[in-house]
């Protein structure tokens, strides 16, 4: 499995990154499936949906090294959860790529996405006036992934239904790189909060952004 990209947080969480090159049947094969994961397997039908996750569960069962069972399943709220397990984790793909991060101590949102131009016509769907009036996200596309990769990533951290990207996500003014992080203010149900959002760009085009706290 090619992990492209991983790295240990801090002592308790881990995030990876792996390119997606192996066939169902071969992804099939590094699993231990339930009828209830078959099930899933079997609404997906065929193409990226599948391997998208296939390829999550392989890298999870890779970053917690291990070759038992691991139950890996979705609450009420769409969030992943290991039942038998005491760690937090979120998952993410797009195209053909995988992310993964799990904390034994903290909760974790992961986003990565390819970035194309067409995000420029939804921006105002996700970001505020006043974000967008800052001139890294604007009109850049780069700074427009930053932000819904931010956004996303707090939102699965969050891991409830009704965080809401434009009206309870502000993302604050932060320096534009390749590599970075910014700070968000995020209004909770129990009250504001704010998160550090790290980020990067790969060479082949996609931006990842994650949170743990």
């Amino acid at each position: 499995m090619p992990v492209v990209f991983n790295k240990n947080i801090d002592d308790d969480t881990m995030l990876a990154v792996w390119k997606i090159e192996e066939t169902e049947a071969a992804l099939t094969a590094g699993l231990q499936l339930k009828q209830h994961e078959l099930d899933v397997i079997a609404s997906l039908n065929n193409g990226k949906r599948l391997l998208h996750w296939l390829s999550t569960r392989v890298l999870l069962r890779t970053l917690l090294n291990t070759d038992e069972y691991i139950d890996c399943r979705m609450d009420d709220h769409g969030k992943p959860y290991l039942p038998a397990l005491g760690y937090e984790i979120s998952l993410s793909h797009s195209y053909d790529y995988a992310a993964v991060i799990i904390s034994k101590t903290k909760k974790v949102g992961v986003d990565i996405e390819l970035i194309k131009h067409k995000i420029k016509s939804i921006k105002q769907k996700f970001l505020s006036d006043v974000e967008l009036a800052q001139k890294q996200i604007g009109d850049n596309t780069n700074g427009l992934y930053v932000c819904w990769c931010a956004k996303e990533a707090i939102y699965k951290w969050n891991g409830r239904k009704g965080l809401e990207f434009k009206q309870d996500i502000h993302i604050k003014p932060f320096k534009l790189k390749d590599k970075g992080m910014l700070n968000a203010l995020v209004d909770l149900q129990e009250g504001s909060r704010e998160l550090t959002v790290n980020y990067f760009k790969t060479d082949d085009g996609y931006m990842l952004g994650y949170v743990v706290a």
